[in-house]
């Protein structure tokens, strides 16, 4: 029982020195306030005390916190519009902390007393105070943009964005009254893409996808996070969001053209191709990859057509006189070599001289034009080229 009542009083003798230590660093931070010098020792004061937890309830502590940063955030933005020398990285990190202080304050200041009343001392002049520096907040994540830092860049797009759901701002109406919400958003994407994190990615998405001027930058970005967290269904889905939205942009279509080929989906390839070349018809990319699905649909005298059409209107693009020279090549293996001998000849020959002529346009391809002419001229009988090519191969 001696045990349990000297606790006590030890409990009861420390609490009011806690209080007054408390109050004594209170008083020399406000002192330093109104001095108007090394504020900087006010704010240490101020985080030294909320390193106990017993103090992380007390908002005059927060309060206080709250104008030393505002101090140095105002002395800091004087020299910039002064044009002195002076850390630009330094005066946006100020107010990032600024808004992180008035933040937590607004949230201890939004707790009911015992009565279960809220009495906003501070929300509404803060508010108004912060609403003017909100904007450096933005035009920070541009800064760090065009520094290549994009870990900060998110973050301040991020702090930006973070005051919509901040109860300290909810009379001014920011999700309707914000029109720069899309765009802070699109930077939050892209630079959450420059860090390669698909989470962050997608995080925004809804949001920057409303900045239209860049919504088809975001459907890539989009679209790549899926691809890195290998959902192939929503990748898919992103592809051809994209496509529908922008044909014509280089990044959709080869991409959903390869999708559909690698599963082995010609048909809805095939249809791809028709609504690119809807978009624009006279595309050489849009008509070799409908002649390359073509090709692998089996449809070989409409892929050879069609490569002979891409071959006439650009004679130097390789690729076109492969896929023709393989279209009558592979429509040989389907014919019997001694009932069709006349035909099977025809073909050899029809197919030598697009494969030639890609050999000459891709000489660094050998594995692909090598076995091709290997076959070719051991069915029509050339012996020195024949040869050639088998020395080629060896």
């Amino acid at each position: 029982m001696k045990k349990q009542t000297t606790l006590t009083l030890l409990f009861i003798m420390i609490t009011p020195c806690l209080t007054m230590a408390q109050k004594k660093e209170l008083s020399q931070a406000r002192t330093i306030l109104k001095s108007g010098k090394k504020i900087e020792e006010a704010e240490k004061l101020m985080t030294g005390l909320l390193k106990d937890s017993a103090n992380r309830d007390n908002k005059r502590i927060y309060a206080v916190w709250y104008e030393a940063v505002l101090r140095q955030y105002q002395a800091v933005n004087e020299k910039l519009y002064m044009k002195q020398k002076q850390d630009t990285a330094q005066f946006f990190e100020l107010t990032r902390r600024l808004f992180s202080v008035a933040e937590t304050l607004d949230s201890l200041d939004a707790k009911p007393d015992r009565k279960g009343r809220v009495d906003l001392e501070y929300r509404s002049t803060n508010a108004a105070q912060l609403m003017k520096f909100r904007p450096n907040l933005f035009f920070a994540c541009n800064y760090f943009v065009r520094k290549g830092d994009f870990k900060r860049a998110y973050q301040y797009s991020e702090a930006y964005m973070d005051c919509v759901r901040q109860p300290l701002f909810a009379e001014h109406r920011l999700d309707s009254t914000d029109n720069r919400l899309p765009e802070a958003a699109y930077w939050a994407t892209y630079s959450a893409y420059r860090q390669k994190d698909p989470v962050l990615v997608l995080r925004y998405r809804h949001l920057a996808l409303r900045d239209t001027s860049k919504a088809v930058y975001t459907l890539q970005f989009i679209a790549e996070a899926r691809h890195w967290l290998k959902d192939d269904s929503l990748y898919l889905e992103t592809l051809r969001e994209g496509f529908k939205r922008y044909p014509l942009n280089g990044y959709f279509f080869p991409r959903l053209m390869d999708f559909y080929n690698e599963h082995h989906q010609y048909e809805q390839a095939l249809e791809v191709a028709d609504k690119a070349l809807e978009a624009n018809d006279s595309s050489t990319l849009f008509l070799y990859a409908k002649a390359n699905v073509l090709f692998n649909l089996e449809r070989y005298d409409e892929s050879l057509a069609l490569s002979d059409s891409l071959i006439a209107l650009n004679d130097s693009m390789p690729e076109p006189y492969y896929n023709a020279g393989t279209c009558c090549l592979n429509k040989a293996l389907n014919l019997h070599p001694l009932r069709d001998k006349k035909q099977l000849r025809q073909l050899y020959q029809q197919a030598r001289p697009y494969m030639e002529r890609y050999r000459q346009l891709a000489p660094d391809q050998r594995q692909k034009w090598g076995p091709a002419l290997y076959r070719i001229y051991l069915n029509l009988n050339m012996g020195c080229q024949f040869d050639e090519i088998d020395r080629l191969l060896k």
